[in-house]
């Protein structure tokens, strides 16, 4: 196998087997022992989550939801119109909500670094399903010029045979003219008047 494998590194990459990276290996073995390079990677991702990371993730796509959005401008209107108008003297925010300003100062540095740290899990996987898909495109790739040089030999032994077969009607063609009695040189019209 790997004779082969070192065989199709050249001809199709253009290196030597030694000098592709490993991604590239993986997928001329593939190619040779002709089975599927494509997975799914979601799975893989999801499988691998600690704890903390799957509530970083739900964290951050709720945060960035419109449920979120809805039920967060609701509690400020809610704590303002409290806060200002219900509760009067009594409030226990009262207007400019020095309170309700260090509540959400506090939210925003708990939330921006849970949503970087899923940005950053994100990016990580985007990585994982680019590189995914090169091994699958290279794939594509080295399948359809397996396929290319099929064609073209096929093409190729069948030049061959309709070569054979010209040559054999040739020699046919020159038997049967070699029977054909001599042409007379008095052509098709008769003799000629002199």
């Amino acid at each position: 196998m790997t004779r082969s494998v070192e065989d199709l590194a050249r001809r199709w990459l253009k290196r030597h087997l030694s000098a592709l990276g490993a991604t590239e290996q993986r997928v001329l073995e593939s190619t040779v022992e002709r089975s599927p390079i494509a997975r799914d990677t979601s799975h893989e991702y999801r499988a691998n989550r600690t704890f903390g990371e799957r509530l970083a993730d739900a964290v951050a796509a709720f945060g960035g939801s419109w449920p979120f959005i809805i039920w967060f401008g609701v509690l400020m209107v809610l704590w303002t119109v409290g806060n200002a108008w219900l509760l009067g003297r009594q409030a226990f925010d009262p207007y400019p909500f020095i309170f309700l300003n260090l509540v959400l100062s506090m939210l925003a540095a708990i939330q921006a670094p849970i949503i970087m740290m899923s940005q950053n899990r994100q990016a990580r996987r985007d990585r994982i399903d680019a590189a995914h898909d090169y091994e699958v495109n290279l794939k594509a790739e080295i399948e359809i010029m397996a396929l290319h040089e099929k064609l073209d030999e096929m093409r190729h032994l069948e030049l061959i045979g309709m070569r054979d077969d010209l040559a054999r009607l040739a020699v046919r063609i020159e038997e049967l003219a070699q029977r054909l009695p001599p042409p007379d040189d008095e052509g098709p019209a008769g003799p000629r008047d002199s």
